[in-house]
């Protein structure tokens, strides 16, 4: 086998041979990366001569990587991130800097945790503004091409280029109206019930809806409304169940009492991440940024500590 010419090689190419692996096309790729399907063919077709090996075969109407390709991708990665941090100094002076960001989150998350975000960065650096975007169903093109800096989701979007860290552990309640009616005593008393929950813009259920559906188990769904705000004004004063992320107690659903989930054997637990694209892992903004937003869950969830449900 002929030695690889490792000077050859660049980062276009490199990041071409990523964005193959994860899209599994090379027209889709090439889209992502805003060049020509023809560009894309010609950079491919050259690293597989410099790398002696077909990297992806067809496969029915696509195509699937060679065993080769799938173990070049760590490296490639470590390469292409080498590349990239050459070009970034590592210094940060968060009080000399001028700073705009955009986070996906939904109306849950961005509550929960983006004004105390916002108030701790804006009050170490010079300028600082924020976007906050409507994440809807979480996707690795939120921060791959859509210009999104963070994401923050329950369930991070898979790809070799997204990076992830648990930003704090929720776990989901049962919200209803005191004035109206009691908790429900069991798992029967709650199945009984009507039950309101909140399906995102794009159709995707709540996880925990999600969960109960595999196993079989079914509610009376009377209400399904977009976001958690528009919870409260439907289940004050009727006698429903909301089964929601308990920190909204501390937010939207404030005011409403909320108990224990009376199902046995389902996970109730409610992970949060934060989420962001590998091009940034080694920016010393990103790096301070990415502190700032885990300080900020950190306090969120210090300040329910005693709050039981």
């Amino acid at each position: 086998m002929n030695e690889v010419d490792a000077l050859a090689l660049d980062g276009h190419a490199l990041r071409l041979f990523l964005a193959v692996l994860e899209e599994g096309s090379v027209t889709v790729a090439a889209e992502r990366l805003g060049i020509s399907q023809s560009a894309a063919s010609h950079g491919l077709n050259r690293l597989r001569d410099l790398l002696g090996d077909p990297l992806f075969v067809k496969s029915g109407r696509g195509i699937v990587p060679t065993q080769h390709a799938r173990d070049l991708a760590p490296q490639v990665q470590g390469l292409l991130d080498i590349l990239l941090g050459l070009a970034r100094p590592h210094y940060f002076d968060p009080a000399r800097a001028r700073m705009s960001l955009t986070i996906a989150a939904n109306d849950f998350q961005r509550d929960l945790l983006l004004p105390a975000f916002f108030a701790r960065v804006q009050a170490e650096v010079a300028s600082f503004s924020l976007r906050v975007v409507p994440s809807g169903s979480p996707s690795a093109a939120l921060l791959r091409e859509q210009g999104c800096d963070l994401l923050i989701t329950p369930i991070p979007p898979s790809g070799t280029d997204i990076l992830q860290k648990r930003l704090l552990t929720d776990c989901y309640a049962c919200f209803y109206d005191p004035a109206i009616r009691p908790p429900p005593q069991g798992q029967a008393a709650y199945l009984a019930a009507r039950h309101i929950t909140v399906a995102h813009a794009e159709g995707d259920a709540l996880d925990f809806d999600r969960r109960l559906e595999s196993r079989g188990i079914a509610r009376d769904i009377a209400i399904r409304v977009a976001g958690f705000s528009g919870v409260t004004a439907f289940l004050r004063g009727s006698d429903m169940l909301a089964t929601l992320p308990g920190l909204l107690r501390r937010s939207a659903l404030q005011g409403l009492a909320c108990c224990q989930v009376p199902l046995a054997d389902i996970s109730v637990d409610l992970p949060l991440y934060m989420a962001w694209h590998r091009r940034d892992q080694q920016d010393g903004r990103h790096i301070w940024l990415r502190a700032q937003l885990l300080a900020a869950a950190q306090d969120a969830l210090q300040e329910t500590v005693g709050d039981a449900l």
